[in-house]
């Protein structure tokens, strides 16, 4: 019988998700590392947590579709016989994105898809599956506050998240199960830079009092303590973790 905290990480073949999966490893769970279609990513993701002594599973699902979701928790089960902790990091920003009124219907029902309702799937099954004590953090964005033009959708997927962060950490009362959201500002990873002249990047990374863009790794300590002993008393909070932008 698994003795040790489970942990399942939507969308964590790489960037943030993968930093993450590894840094709850370091911190004795046994980590789900979900992908949606890159196993050789997954694969990598999950050899460096076994090559630092840690314990780790690569699942395939598209947590958009309501029965993978499902199917990524009767993996896990079956795998470690629980699940105590879910991060919702699985997302999409496209790189280009346009006005509200030149946002075509393609755009935003994978939006919806991916980033609303995916998270809402993962949540629904969470809400029954994990153990007495459990931990959800679902991740948001600090454009919520920044509100800049060309992410209307996206933002607005994201401000859903929050509001259901909240609720749903009500719902569970009686369970002593905590649901955050982390919402991260501008962090520098491969899908985050791909794209953008080196001005702009500095340009993001002056908007914070710190002067500098996120790390995976500040977003993943920022996780790791929500999900660790010294966060159970956070509950239903959105903790935006960038630099002090907004």
């Amino acid at each position: 019988m698994n003795t040790k905290q489970v942990a399942i990480v939507t969308g964590a073949s790489r960037g943030i998700g993968a930093t993450l999966a590894q840094r709850l490893a370091r911190d004795g769970f046994a980590v789900i590392v979900n992908y949606a279609g890159n196993a050789d990513a997954a694969a990598t993701v999950v050899k460096a947590i076994e090559a630092g002594g840690g314990q780790a599973a690569a699942v395939q699902a598209d947590v958009a579709v309501s029965a993978q979701a499902k199917k990524l928790f009767d993996e896990a089960t079956r795998l470690y016989g629980r699940v105590d902790a879910l991060v919702n990091n699985a997302g999409i920003m496209p790189p280009q994105l346009p006005t509200l009124a030149n946002t075509d219907d393609e755009t935003f029902d994978r939006l919806i898809a991916v980033n609303l309702k995916g998270s809402f799937n993962t949540m629904r099954e969470a809400a029954t599956r994990l153990e007495n004590g459990g931990r959800i953090v679902n991740f948001s964005t600090s454009l919520v506050g920044t509100a800049l033009p060309g992410y209307s959708v996206y933002t607005a997927t994201k401000a859903g998240i929050e509001l259901m962060t909240s609720i749903l950490s009500k719902e569970l009362r009686g369970k002593n199960i905590t649901v955050n959201a982390v919402a991260p500002g501008p962090t520098a990873t491969e899908l985050f830079l791909n794209g953008k002249s080196p001005e702009l990047v500095e340009r993001l990374a002056k908007m914070n009092p710190l002067e500098r863009l996120g790390t995976p790794e500040d977003i993943a300590g920022a996780v790791s303590f929500l999900l660790g002993p010294d966060g159970g008393w956070i509950n239903g909070q959105t903790l935006r973790a960038n630099g002090g932008m907004v």
